[in-house]
């Protein structure tokens, strides 16, 4: 009886590891068959590649179709595959980014302030992030705000000519005018004869 037991149980084993290396082949050559129509820009077969396999429960699932629905011009629905995948691996920072390219070309700003602030709550020094909120309400022309992300940006590159040019421009809307001049020459050394850099200089002037 207790050699049937471990006969019974290996058989077991032996049947959840086939049905799993099934399931793994299925998977694997749906991506692959994905990235393939994806490399001839035939989204749609790309889409219905991953479809074929869905589970909602799939975080890689979700991110691909995400990416794929934002490639074929589906921003709505890339937006809701990406949502997915921000439930599933809430501490993920992959899919809010992701979830920024379909929310920039419906331009909701809205929430494309809410993704890259919720990518600071997991990563606060993330320089790009901190340096997109900061043009955010740069063009909003709240420059207190977006001399605090710019700041925070620029500590990290110091010498990075957006960073430079943008935080240059921030402290002369807020009068800060020899911090301006300061940030103004340091971007001229990263590109001489700016006409930005140089417009700049004249109003300090």
């Amino acid at each position: 009886m207790k050699f049937l037991k471990i006969t019974i149980a290996a058989l077991l084993t032996y049947a959840t590891f086939s049905v799993n290396a099934q399931t793994n082949n299925v998977l694997s050559n749906a991506f692959k068959q994905s990235y393939d129509y994806e490399a001839t820009r035939n989204y749609e077969a790309a889409i219905n590649a991953v479809n074929s396999v869905y589970s909602e429960t799939s975080y890689e699932i979700n991110i691909r179709l995400g990416w794929l629905n934002y490639l074929s011009g589906k921003h709505k629905e890339s937006i809701a595959y990406y949502q997915k995948a921000i439930e599933i691996m809430p501490a993920a920072t992959e899919p809010k980014w992701g979830i920024i390219y379909p929310y920039t070309k419906l331009e909701n700003w809205t929430e494309v302030e809410k993704s890259y602030t919720a990518v600071l709550r997991i990563d606060s020094k993330n320089a790009t992030a901190n340096y997109n909120l900061g043009l955010i309400y740069y063009y909003r022309k709240d420059y207190i705000s977006a001399k605090r992300y710019f700041d925070i940006s620029l500590n990290l590159f110091p010498f990075n000519y957006n960073n430079l040019l943008m935080s240059a421009w921030t402290n002369y809307f807020l009068g800060n005018k020899n911090e301006a001049t300061v940030l103004f020459n340091k971007t001229l050394l990263c590109s001489p004869n700016d006409k930005s850099v140089l417009e700049g200089l004249s109003l300090i002037k």
